[in-house]
């Protein structure tokens, strides 16, 4: 099998330590998306795993060229392993979702559907019946409301990592640790609009969870106030025609 030179579109699962999770997510997108007929690649960043994670991934792209590897050469973070992603899909259209195996591939097709047959540039996932404990709910609430009100855009489920997106939409938003809770948000500031569509959303089976209230909530409400001042001094210039 040769690799896909013009998919239509490139899906970046950034992973770090999650072994257990690669080969039965990999497996969902495979049958998602060929069952969807979709012509597509998978993006997966390794983002300094120290488990075998590395090794389950090249196993991966071995078997199947539509599974391509990116390996980072230290752990540089959820937000900067997604914009390798966004430089490095071969698609007009990318995806994103989680490596946990929380957001469910087969969601994919109906996401990209909605972004062909309507005028926006992004589709965001809403998670409908969220698999989290009440800790991680109640953070989400918080900061999402948080953001909302500081940034003035209204985005209904911001840390829902499940979308699919223009890749034009989102090449020239700024990049930081933290940068993934914003995306829709970076998205809106440029002047794109997104949609939104409801999503099913799974616990976590396999693996430990990397997030917790001090790299999850106060980091992400702190990070509001620096949006707040993008968005006010921050352009994005673009040429006619």
């Amino acid at each position: 099998m040769s690799s896909v030179s013009n998919p239509e579109i490139s899906v970046i699962v950034a992973v770090k330590n999650e072994e257990e999770n690669v080969p039965l997510l990999a497996a969902e997108i495979v049958a998602a998306l060929d069952r969807a007929d979709l012509n597509w690649e998978c993006l997966w960043i390794n983002d300094g795993s120290s488990d075998t994670t590395l090794e389950q991934i090249n196993k991966l792209a071995a078997a199947n060229p539509r599974h391509r590897l990116v390996d980072l050469e230290k752990n540089f973070g959820q937000s900067a392993a997604i914009a390798i992603g966004f430089r490095t899909g071969k698609a007009d259209v990318l995806a994103t979702l989680d490596g946990d195996g929380q957001n469910d591939p087969a969601d994919l097709p109906r996401l990209y559907a909605r972004l062909r047959e309507g005028g926006h540039a992004m589709v965001n996932g809403i998670r409908a019946k969220r698999q989290d404990d009440i800790i991680r709910k109640v953070c989400s609430k918080i900061a999402n409301g948080f953001r909302n009100t500081l940034t003035g855009e209204s985005v209904t489920d911001v840390g829902c990592a499940i979308r699919v997106f223009k890749k034009e939409a989102v090449l020239n938003i700024p990049v930081w640790k933290g940068m993934h809770r914003f995306i829709p948000t970076l998205v809106k500031m440029q002047g794109y609009t997104i949609d939104e569509i409801r999503v099913n959303h799974r616990s976590r089976e396999r693996g430990i969870t990397k997030y917790g209230i001090n790299n999850r909530l106060w980091v992400g409400l702190v990070d509001t106030f620096a949006v707040c001042w993008m968005k006010r001094r921050l352009v994005f210039p673009k040429a006619k025609g």
